[in-house]
């Protein structure tokens, strides 16, 4: 009981100290694209860029997710905090690389992935602080974090789609700009089903049946989302919000492996 307990604790001050970056990583990208936002019909009445909100209280949104990811990160185990500050960096220099690179949708998914590295982190430093990097690397559960990382490059790729057309007009790099519509989704298709694959194989092996059946279901509804978007451009809006219910099924296998 006093374990279950004791787990409970961490796994809120995980999805506490999660949601406090993403509260920064969120905010800080509304200030970062807001010259980039400003061009884009889709995004223009983004709340920096219609003057919702100033840039000052973005910023100060932005300090205080940090606040409570880090206060969190360190009231599970101290040696979080060494973990914490490359997520960070990670997740706060997203909003860059579409100005860089052809690939900032498989950034978005490192910062995503890497979260489930944290939260694993998370689950073992708070039982021992003496944990060295080496264990943790060699432990972690790598088929899931990558599964993650395709998954959300993929539905990131289609949702790009959406704004081809302004991205190539303002000179944003995307992988629509770099190999048109019909390339990305396709290949938003595959990034999909190897993600199905490696949630298949994660799953299992972390927690057994309940995680490989709620990871095979996770899979087949994004793959199929990918599938419509290859099927019909028009599917795209409805492919990319039939992602947002994808980390939801996974979890309640993982979920009820770890109560029962």
């Amino acid at each position: 009981m006093v374990a279950r307990a004791v787990n409970a604790i961490v796994y809120l001050l995980a999805f506490i100290s999660l949601f406090g970056l993403r509260t920064a990583a969120m905010a800080f990208n509304n200030v970062a694209d807001a010259d980039i936002d400003a061009l884009n019909p889709r995004t223009r009445l983004r709340p920096v860029v219609a003057g919702i909100v100033s840039e000052g209280e973005a910023l100060a949104l932005v300090i205080g997710g940090l606040i409570v990811f880090y206060a969190s990160a360190y009231a599970i185990c101290y040696q979080a905090l060494f973990y914490a500050t490359p997520l960070a960096i990670l997740a706060l220099s997203y909003p860059f690389a579409k100005r860089v690179h052809y690939l900032p949708h498989i950034h978005l998914g490192l910062v995503l992935g890497f979260s489930v590295f944290g939260g694993w982190v998370a689950g073992v430093c708070s039982k021992s602080c003496l944990v060295t990097l080496g264990y943790l690397l060699l432990h972690a559960p790598w088929a899931i974090i990558l599964g993650v990382t395709l998954w959300v490059a993929g539905f990131d790729i289609i949702y790009s789609i959406m704004d081809y057309d302004a991205d190539k007009r303002i000179g944003v790099k995307s992988i629509p700009v770099l190999l048109g519509p019909r390339g990305a989704a396709r290949l938003a298709l595959v990034l999909e089903a190897l993600a199905a694959i490696l949630w298949s194989i994660g799953g299992y092996q972390a927690l057994g049946l309940p995680a490989l059946l709620s990871s095979v279901a996770a899979g087949a509804v994004a793959t199929l989302a990918a599938l419509y978007a290859n099927m019909n451009e028009n599917l795209i809006p409805q492919a990319f919000k039939t992602n947002l219910v994808v980390g939801f099924i996974a979890l309640a296998g993982y979920i009820v492996a770890v109560v029962k």
